[in-house]
């Protein structure tokens, strides 16, 4: 279990996070929603380690454990997309094999002499979840991971993620800007707005019956 106790992100005296107290379980799908700004991305990024806490702690998460982050703008080298994903595999044998397969599983298999570069925004998608699922995984924290792929990328990826999960019973923690995603992916949903966790609970309870204004003002523009 990841356990944040009083956790606050400030940057230039803006308070960017505010979490009295939250805890993530290995063996669960969380989905974080909520408005651009809202604090989606510092949680994640502070659960990674490359945000740090004005104050608070966390407790739990061992960095040095197999978690995988998936930025919602992955970079893409200028050389090929097998050498994006295999030069992430340096301790691995057969590495460009490795590398191959996963990218056949994202859809980019016909793409791997192409460079990483001229990938358009969802394919750059698919090459770095290629990137965080070509060695096993215990922890995954995902950004917007669909944010720019289409139908076809979208239900691609949610299925890799359902299959991965079932297969590692790992912790999955993911951002979305689309409620319905959480609705499929989910165990979980919290729901963020300034920094703040406004609500928690089963995305069924959560999307059916919101106790919170906040959260019912912000599921209101959505038709899920």
């Amino acid at each position: 279990m990841i356990e944040l106790k009083n956790v606050v992100v400030k940057a230039k005296n803006r308070l960017i996070l505010d979490v009295p107290e939250l805890h993530f379980e290995k063996g669960k799908r969380y989905g974080i929603i909520g408005e651009n700004g809202s604090g989606k991305t510092t949680l994640l990024r502070l659960l990674m380690g490359t945000v740090k806490a004005s104050q608070g702690s966390i407790e739990g998460l061992n960095l040095d454990h197999k978690v995988g982050y998936l930025p919602q703008s992955p970079y893409a080298f200028s050389f090929s997309v097998l050498r994006n994903v295999s030069m992430t595999l340096e301790k691995e044998q057969a590495r460009e094999t490795l590398a191959f397969n996963t990218l056949e599983k994202v859809g980019l298999a016909g793409l791997i002499h192409s460079k990483g570069s001229t990938l358009s925004g969802g394919e750059k998608q698919r090459l770095g979840l290629a990137r965080v699922l070509a060695v096993p995984k215990e922890v995954l924290l995902l950004d917007e991971p669909t944010s720019a792929t289409d139908i076809r990328g979208t239900d691609l990826v949610e299925g890799l993620l359902q299959e991965w999960f079932e297969k590692t019973k790992g912790l999955l923690i993911f951002t979305t800007h689309a409620p319905a995603q959480a609705l499929r992916l989910a165990d979980e949903v919290m729901f963020l707005e300034d920094g703040k966790v406004i609500e928690t609970g089963s995305p069924q309870d959560l999307f059916n019956h919101p106790r919170q204004e906040e959260t019912r003002a912000f599921l209101s523009h959505w038709v899920i």
